[in-house]
């Protein structure tokens, strides 16, 4: 391990242009960047084949799904393949204790028995353009920071509006190279998006939170839906009327598996990266940012999980919202863990001298650079105590008390209440009542009661006074901080701890019943200081992010020519790499792919994250694998790849060098956690699903045949 840290240091020393399998790299310039070491690696597409303006590409059967996950079309008649647990809130949207689909599954075995899914879209990449030379040509030296961002954005709004100027495109301009390049990128929207098939959760989340991030791995985390269209293949409200989206590509689907050292290519929407963060970043990361989550939800998902398990409905209303909890909570755990393990911080401390050293050999670029540093530095100083504070309010108070957030919500209408205008408030009541019936679906006051008792006084004793709400004050002095019976007094006499106190209210509603309300009066008490350190941060961001902007610019102007990559920021990229396995640590090799026998190895009845459907296991003891088995006669499950990948990238595919797909990426390895920050080329892995396994689960398991029917399978 310490070889290995040593070659990587001295590389990041040299400069940081990307290894072979790093970066996440912008589609327009891979013919300038990748291609030629693609190519050499086994891929045999051309760059214009992956993305193309005028010409029909494979970025045209990638799809943003929802609002944070990626999904790709799998057949001519518009049928897209995600995650299941990006597909998770879809499912439990649908599901009942009497319909289950969590639990069962769910399949289509028809056109007809798709169901709509309001509020679920699917979004395509039209185009994206290089718009740095215009908007750079507003921005000034003598601007402040925020005078910069403020020209910046209202110049990316006129670009942006130019661009959707009679057409029914949604556009964009967004910030690259941490504000030193921008692009505008056009997308395309369907909002008819009609749920098809998903494995039950035995399968598309087995292991779930034991297994998350880990390898070896044998989860089926797809699931399948649909996107619709009008008559003449265009984006349109939900409608009987509505057909089979008709896509201009869709990927074929290969049945002939994955070897060792195979290409393997990713396109999809990775969320966010830090790989140009600083050492002192990296401390505020470790020491406080991370730090808080792990405390504050490993002790929020306890209480909830407890009533989870005890009753099957608060199971299904919690279930979605504790998946997205405890995903970042362990991501955190590892983070710190390999950031601390593989020295990170050390590692970035030398970078920076580097760095230091170049600017500081010519006086222009001392003159431009010189001070990026120090401006992190001395923010990171002066916001730490904010930064603690904010995260605190928004881990356990507003994010971690659902009935504080859900009341801040009317605040928006209680200036209708206020006018007394009867058409205001009619429009205001409507659109309120739409609001809760969503909130109360997935809601239950008793688990929420109980677990905001504990992040109440979680708050109060971990957040100086002097950053305390001035309901804490009231907490104090009025109830001597007994936590329990404020909560319950509160909970009792508020109009917001369920529907029917909520719609006597809205029958009759009165701007002075709601301000006397308890819980509506602790949320804005909670909201003003909330507001009060964004303020506080606002001003202090503003020199960090100048910071950050020169010394990303100093980096692309030390690394002129070289291939570098943006940071992710939810837009479309491309990462490649091989197939292969690796040796987290000494006498420990891991293969790169696992089989179902691993499942059954795994089986626990008495545990529910390793419980295994007996339909499943007949199938295991009969092999009845169909086409889809090894040549040993196993069944794949997940395979690992290079594929440089983060949050986003779920449900994105994996395709060979024929353009195929693969697999469906769902998750990164344990051992590189700090992935976000430094890539690990020794050990950073993309755990992706077999598409074998996935059309096995279709086929075999569900005999959901018609799907497999419209894909077009590659043998």
């Amino acid at each position: 391990m310490k070889k290995l840290l040593a070659i990587v240091s001295i590389a990041l020393l040299l400069n940081v242009s990307a290894t072979a399998d790093e970066g996440m790299w912008l589609l327009s310039l891979i013919k300038q960047f990748n291609i030629e070491k693609m190519q050499e690696m086994g891929c045999e597409l051309s760059a214009e084949e992956i993305y193309s303006v005028n010409q029909t590409s494979m970025k045209d059967a990638i799809v943003i799904f929802g609002r944070g996950c990626t999904g790709e079309v799998i057949s001519d008649q518009g049928l897209v393949l995600t995650n299941h647990h990006c597909g998770y809130g879809a499912i439990q949207q649908h599901s009942t204790p009497e319909t289950d689909y969590l639990k069962d599954g769910f399949w289509a075995m028809s056109s007809e028995e798709e169901v709509p899914t309001p509020g679920l879209a699917v979004t395509f990449l039209v185009s994206l353009e290089d718009v740095s030379d215009r908007v750079n040509s507003v921005l000034t030296n003598e601007m402040t920071e925020t005078e910069r961002q403020n020209a910046a954005k209202e110049i990316g709004t006129q670009i942006a509006d130019e661009a959707e100027k009679g057409t029914h495109y949604d556009a964009s301009v967004k910030k690259f190279y941490g504000g030193n390049k921008f692009y505008l990128l056009v997308y395309e929207k369907f909002t008819d998006v009609r749920m098809v098939g998903a494995p039950p959760s035995s399968i598309g989340k087995f292991g779930a939170d034991t297994d998350n991030w880990m390898w070896p791995r044998h989860t089926g985390d797809f699931s399948l839906f649909r996107i619709y269209a009008d008559k003449d293949n265009n984006p349109a409200e939900y409608s009987e009327e509505n057909v089979p989206y008709k896509p201009k590509h869709h990927l074929p689907v290969s049945i002939k598996g994955v070897e060792k050292n195979d290409f393997a290519m990713i396109l999809g929407y990775p969320g966010g990266t830090d790989r140009y963060m600083t050492s002192m970043e990296l401390e505020e990361v470790i020491r406080i940012t991370n730090t808080n989550r792990i405390f504050v939800r490993g002790v929020r998902q306890e209480l909830l999980l407890e009533d989870m398990l005890a009753d099957d409905a608060i199971r299904i209303k919690y279930a979605s919202k504790y998946a997205r909890s405890a995903n970042y909570w362990k991501n955190s755990i590892g983070m710190n863990k390999s950031l601390k393990q593989l020295k990170i911080i050390e590692r970035k401390i030398e970078e920076e001298k580097v760095m230091t050293e170049w600017i500081n050999e010519n006086p222009a670029r001392k003159e431009k650079y010189g001070n990026a540093l120090h401006l992190i530095k001395t923010s990171l100083e002066a916001r730490k105590e904010y930064t603690h504070a904010n995260q605190y309010i928004s881990e356990t108070l507003l994010r971690g008390t659902e009935l504080i957030s859900f009341s801040l919500k009317i605040s928006l209408y209680e200036i209708a209440l206020i006018s007394e205008n009867e058409e205001m408030i009619k429009d205001a009541v409507a659109d309120f009542k739409n609001t809760a019936r969503k909130f109360y679906k997935n809601y239950n006051a008793p688990t929420d009661q109980k677990v905001a008792k504990t992040m109440f006084k979680l708050f109060a004793e971990n957040v100086d006074k002097k950053y305390q709400p001035e309901i804490f004050n009231t907490i104090e002095t009025k109830y001597k901080n007994n936590y329990t019976k404020f909560i319950d007094e509160m909970y009792g006499k508020s109009i917001f701890t369920d529907s029917t106190k909520l719609w006597a209210f809205l029958g009759n509603p009165s701007a002075k019943k709601l301000a006397k309300d308890p819980v509506y009066l602790a949320s804005k008490s909670i909201n003003k200081k909330d507001n009060e350190l964004d303020n506080k941060l606002e001003t202090i961001n503003a020199d960090f992010d100048k910071g950050h902007r020169l010394y990303v610019g100093a980096t692309m102007e030390k690394n002129e020519g070289k291939a570098m990559y943006p940071d992710a920021n939810f837009t479309m990229r491309m990462t490649y790499g091989s197939i292969l396995d690796y040796k987290p640590m000494d006498a420990v090799h891991y293969d790169y792919i696992t089989t179902l026998k691993g499942v059954m190895q795994k089986e626990d009845p008495s545990n529910w994250e390793f419980v295994v459907p007996e339909k499943l296991k007949e199938l295991y003891n009969t092999k009845d694998y169909g086409q889809y088995a090894l040549a040993n006669g196993e069944m794949p499950v997940a395979f690992l790849s290079t594929n440089d990948i983060t949050g986003g990238n779920s449900g994105s595919p994996v395709i060979n060098g024929k353009g195929e797909l693969i697999g469906t990426a769902f998750d990164g390895n344990w051992e590189a956690m700090s992935g976000d920050i430094v890539f690990e080329p020794e050990v950073q892995r993309t755990i992706s699903v077999d598409v074998r396994y996935t059309l096995f689960i279709i086929d075999k398991f569900a005999g959901a045949t018609r799907l497999i029917d419209e894909m077009t399978i590659v043998k």
